[in-house]
């Protein structure tokens, strides 16, 4: 079997569950190098999933002519280097969300791209799993009817309760919205289309933070980015709703998510996961029932997105998880606090064209085109 051949950029936290995935999930992946600024890191994940190469610098794999596509899994804020020094390089990228960590790095980033004629895909991949893709079919087949709003939050006290390095969640690149906002856009245009425009108010309650996670606790962090953002968003399609992400309240729940459409209401599943709960309630029955999942991958996929990139890039097809998209979620994610800062609404410029809905494969992680 033909494969793509991927090198790895950041072995951190999220690098297991893509190593897991694309060893042994997605055979047409091969990961032939990984590179980490601490060595030790790429060093047990290559005794771990037998990987061949360990590259002293990233520049050292932009150079490996077997690489295809840079896996770039660094820190939000370092995204935006790594991704240009690799299109700079010659080689396609794949990233973690967000593009940049600010719209002007998304646009420098897509231009690049074109200029050299290389595609970035990114995460998430989320919406490419069976909860997001049944819950498009629902929608596109009409059984809410014309969607006319929606709801979506993400809810939590901040990550300095549990992640061993938290702080650059408060600094250039993270806060709420571009942390988890992803999630939500990604899923939101995906399941209604294009997003016009942004009004918002973002704030931070609270000028720092104390790390009460190990290895750090006792740290103080200052906060440098709004922690508390929400605002409405109006969509080519005329439906309106609202998105609020904060890490500055206590609650229970973190994720909620419905589309309101002319015949009924939608509960989307948390869109960070690939396969949770869909329910779906119309006048028929008067009560929210249980929707079947329709499509395959209900477990964690991630590098699902990479997969289908990497398929694409071979058949000459367009990828799902592109560059307009990544570029778009950027655009709107940032809108929100160019809207607060000069308290008015934001129009969004960027385009975005929904790409065709995942097909059911005959063998889990094998794409035929």
């Amino acid at each position: 079997m033909e494969t793509t051949k991927v090198a790895f950029v950041g072995v951190g936290d999220i690098s297991g569950i893509y190593l897991e995935n694309l060893t042994k999930l997605f055979k047409q992946i091969e990961v032939v190098g990984l590179c980490d600024l601490i060595r030790e890191k790429a060093e047990r994940a290559q005794e771990r999933y037998g990987i061949p190469k360990i590259y002293d610098t990233m520049y050292d794999a932009f150079a490996d002519e077997e690489v295809d596509i840079i896996l770039n899994l660094t820190r939000p804020y370092e995204h935006f280097e790594v991704t240009k020094a690799a299109l700079e390089a010659g080689k396609h990228v794949y990233s973690e969300k967000p593009l940049g960590a600010s719209k002007e790095e998304g646009e420098q980033l897509v231009a690049l791209a074109k200029e050299k004629g290389l595609c970035i895909g990114g995460a998430p991949d989320t919406f490419l799993g069976a909860s997001i893709q049944t819950c498009r079919k629902l929608i596109d087949e009409g059984f809410i009817g014309e969607p006319v709003g929606f709801t979506a939050s993400m809810i939590c006290r901040g990550h300095e309760s549990w992640h061993p390095s938290p702080e650059f969640y408060y600094k250039f690149g993270g806060g709420p919205m571009l942390d988890m906002g992803p999630y939500y856009i990604t899923a939101l245009i995906n399941l209604l289309g294009r997003v016009k425009a942004v009004t918002s108010v973002a704030r931070s309650a609270f000028k720092q933070r104390v790390i009460t996670s190990q290895p750090l606790a006792g740290t103080i962090v200052d906060v440098d980015v709004p922690t508390y953002v929400t605002g409405i968003l109006e969509m080519d399609s005329g439906a309106v709703g609202t998105l609020f992400t904060t890490f500055d309240v206590v609650y229970n729940e973190q994720a909620r998510f419905e589309v309101y459409g002319s015949e009924g209401t939608l509960i989307v599943p948390d869109p960070n996961f690939f396969g949770n709960k869909i329910y779906l309630l119309r006048p028929e029955s008067g009560e929210y029932l249980e929707m079947p999942l329709l499509f395959d991958y209900k477990e964690n996929s991630r590098g699902l997105g990479l997969a289908d990139m990497a398929a694409a890039l071979k058949n000459n097809r367009p990828i799902r998880a592109n560059m307009e998209q990544t570029f778009h979620v950027l655009d709107v994610m940032t809108a929100f606090e160019r809207s607060s800062d000069k308290q008015a609404r934001e129009e969004i410029t960027s385009p975005f064209t929904r790409q065709a809905p995942m097909e059911k494969p005959k063998v889990l992680g094998i794409f035929e085109r």
